[in-house]
C-alpha cells in the first residue's frame, strides 16, 4: 500500500464543524471591535442606538474628540512609551536570553530560575518602592517615568531563551573559530535567524505596553498624556460621552492593527517554527 492510498481523507461534516466553530469564535471576539467602530460612526443623537448597522455614517463623534482632547499628542505620547518600553524589554530580554543559553557558568539554573521568578510577582507588590525611587529621581509625572521600571521582562527571558536553547551551537562555534566576538556572533549570526521570534516577541511587549493602564495613571496623573488617561475625559459624574470615547478608543486599535500587519509574515513564521521542533 503507498502512502498516497494509506492517507484517509477527512469527513466533509467534520471540516464544517471545524468551520463553523472557528467562524462562532471569531464573530465572538471580533464583534466588541465592530460595535466600538459601529458607535463611533453613528450620530452623536444615535449613540445608544442598538441597529447592528449605523445609518446614517457621521464623523461627529470624531470631531467632538479632538475639540476636547488633543488626539495627535495623545497617541504620540502612547507611541512613544509602548515603543520604548518594547524596544527596551526586547534588548535586555535578547542579552540575558543569549547568555542564559550560550554560556555556562556557576548557578546558572538558580539565577535563571531567580530571573524568571520575578514574573510571578505581582506588579502591585513592586508598585510602592518603584513610584518612590521614581520620586526620588524626579521622574514622576514624566513620560520616562512610566518606561523606565518596565525595561525588564521576564516574560520575553524565557521566551527567547528557548529559542535559543534550540539554536544550533556549531554555527556559533564556526563563528568563534573564523575570531568573531560574542557579540559579533549575537547581532551577526544569533539575530537574524530570530527575527521571528522577535517579531512575534516586540509585538507581544508592545500591545501590553500600549493597552497598560494603571502604571501611567500611577505616575503621569493627568488625563493629557496618554490615551488611556484621555478616555477619562470622557466620564464625568453626570454621565458618560460614549460617542467620543468610542472614537478615541478606535484610533487607538490603528497602531496595533498597523504594526500586526507589518510583521505579520514574521509572526507567522515563528509560530510555525515553534510547532516544528
Amino acid at each position: 500500500m503507498t502512502t498516497s492510498e494509506a492517507v484517509v481523507p477527512e469527513p466533509l461534516w467534520r471540516r464544517a464543524r471545524g468551520h463553523a466553530v472557528l467562524i462562532t469564535i471569531t464573530f465572538v471576539c471580533a464583534f466588541p471591535i465592530y460595535w466600538l467602530l459601529a458607535t463611533s460612526l453613528r450620530r452623536p443623537d444615535d449613540v445608544g442606538s442598538l441597529s447592528p448597522v449605523p445609518w446614517p455614517l457621521s464623523l461627529g463623534n470624531y470631531v467632538d474628540a479632538t475639540e476636547k482632547v488633543d488626539v495627535i499628542r495623545l497617541l504620540a505620547n502612547t507611541f512613544a512609551v509602548a515603543a520604548l518600553s518594547a524596544a527596551g524589554q526586547l534588548l535586555v530580554a535578547l542579552l540575558a536570553s543569549y547568555a542564559f543559553a550560550m554560556y555556562s557558568f556557576r548557578f546558572q539554573r538558580l539565577l535563571y530560575l531567580a530571573f524568571v521568578g520575578t514574573w510571578l510577582v505581582p506588579f502591585q507588590v513592586t508598585m510602592l518602592p518603584n513610584y518612590v525611587l521614581l520620586y526620588q529621581l524626579g521622574l514622576v509625572n514624566n513620560l520616562a517615568g512610566v518606561i523606565v521600571p518596565t525595561l525588564c521582562s521576564a516574560l520575553g527571558v524565557l521566551m527567547l531563551r528557548q529559542h535559543m536553547a534550540g539554536f544550533p551551537k556549531e554555527l556559533v562555534a564556526a563563528a568563534k573559530l573564523d575570531g568573531r566576538s560574542s557579540w559579533s556572533i549575537l547581532w551577526t549570526v544569533v539575530v537574524p535567524n530570530l527575527r521571528p521570534a522577535l517579531a512575534a516577541l516586540a509585538i507581544l511587549l508592545f500591545i501590553n505596553a500600549w493597552n497598560e493602564y494603571f502604571w501611567p495613571a500611577v505616575v503621569l496623573q493627568r488625563s493629557n498624556s496618554v490615551v488611556q488617561l484621555g478616555l477619562r475625559s470622557f466620564m464625568g459624574t453626570e454621565g458618560n460621552d460614549w460617542g467620543p470615547m468610542m472614537a478615541v478608543a478606535g484610533l487607538a486599535c490603528l497602531p496595533v492593527f498597523a504594526l500586526y500587519v507589518v510583521l505579520q509574515r514574521h509572526i507567522v513564521n515563528a509560530f510555525v517554527r515553534s510547532g516544528l521542533k
